[in-house]
């Protein structure tokens, strides 16, 4: 009796071993992650290494056990939804939006594929989230933008042109994130005693010289630019504007400044990047979008621009220098 026990369980534990072993060969099926961005490849490079290196230090390494599909819109942002719709015509496990503007198109089209936000402005404000705690639906991710950064960009930008009292911040007219974080520029232009002026341009033909022309026009010496998809777009004619017209800019991310602004200040991001993969990771072993919470920015940065300022004749204070994470000479 003991001995035909003992052969049953040898059996049993054979059998296992064996369906361990069919198991541990079957190739499992490869993730595959969508990346809808609304401008061009040579643009979204630093950040798409920064993602995928979120990714390897999680154990993933593309094109072996991660897929990756990319899409551009090439600024071209009424192709959105045509390729959000491409991407789901794909199957992909996952999509990331580096902005609201892309969440939203891709949200019109699927409302099951998870939907990360690698860099998004507000996502309570683009109506993506019902609150960053627990977003509710199939779109989670991380969130650029904190109250507190655009009373910074005042300051910084105060400190550099002290005597400079008229003050423009630059925006597309569909900007939703624009609409709800406008009233805390308000606030901060009057915190600063500067007055401050609005100025938009429409898509999807933005006029941005006509826009420098009011600024001109009204004697703006002082300009914040906005974080929507489309003016970081038209990064290179803004730049050349903000130049010829010798106007001391702030911008939000330091590619501005590395293109030739005058100063950023803002939420690093490549650490948001390679944060997003984290998301990736949760979701495909089996979380939820909607039960992660949206995080905000926990580095920040600012970067100067010692040339552009040469060039429109300011003169940085040196203790703010002191201050900078990164000074180009």
């Amino acid at each position: 009796m003991i001995r035909s026990i003992a052969v049953v369980c040898l059996l049993i534990t054979a059998l296992l071993l064996t369906g361990s072993s069919v198991d541990a060969q079957q190739p499992g099926k490869v993730p595959r992650i969508g990346i809808l961005s609304p401008g061009g490849e040579a643009t979204r490079e630093p950040f798409r290494e920064a993602f995928r290196q979120g990714l390897r230090e999680l154990g993933y390494v593309e094109g072996k056990n991660i897929t990756i599909e990319y899409r551009y819109a090439q600024g071209k942002f009424e192709r959105l939804p045509e390729l959000a719709e491409e991407l789901v015509r794909l199957k992909v496990d996952i999509i990331v939006a580096p902005s609201a503007t892309v969440a939203r198109a891709v949200k019109k089209v699927t409302t099951n594929i998870p939907i990360i936000l690698a860099n998004s402005g507000d996502p309570i404000g683009s109506g993506l989230v019902a609150t960053l705690a627990r977003p509710g639906e199939n779109v989670t991710g991380l969130t650029n933008y904190t109250s507190e950064l655009v009373s910074k960009r005042f300051e910084l930008l105060k400190e550099v042109v002290p005597k400079v009292s008229r003050f423009a911040f630059l925006s597309d007219a569909d900007s939703e994130t624009t609409r709800r974080i406008f009233p805390d520029a308000q606030l901060a232009a009057q915190v600063f005693a500067v007055k401050l002026q609005l100025v938009e341009v429409k898509v999807p033909n933005p006029n941005f010289d006509g826009a420098f022309r009011v600024m001109a026009k009204d004697h703006i010496g002082a300009l914040i630019t906005s974080a929507s998809s489309l003016i970081r777009f038209h990064r290179k004619r803004i730049l050349e504007l903000v130049e010829q017209n010798r106007i001391a800019a702030i911008h939000p991310e330091d590619q501005w400044v590395n293109a030739g602004g005058l100063m950023s200040y803002g939420a690093n991001q490549a650490d948001l990047y390679r944060r997003a993969a984290t998301y990736v990771d949760k979701i495909l072993k089996g979380a939820k979008p909607a039960d992660l919470p949206v995080e905000q920015p926990t580095k920040f940065e600012l970067v100067i621009n010692l040339k552009a300022a040469k060039q429109i004749g300011l003169t940085i204070p040196q203790t703010m220098l002191y201050r900078a994470d990164k000074v180009i000479k």
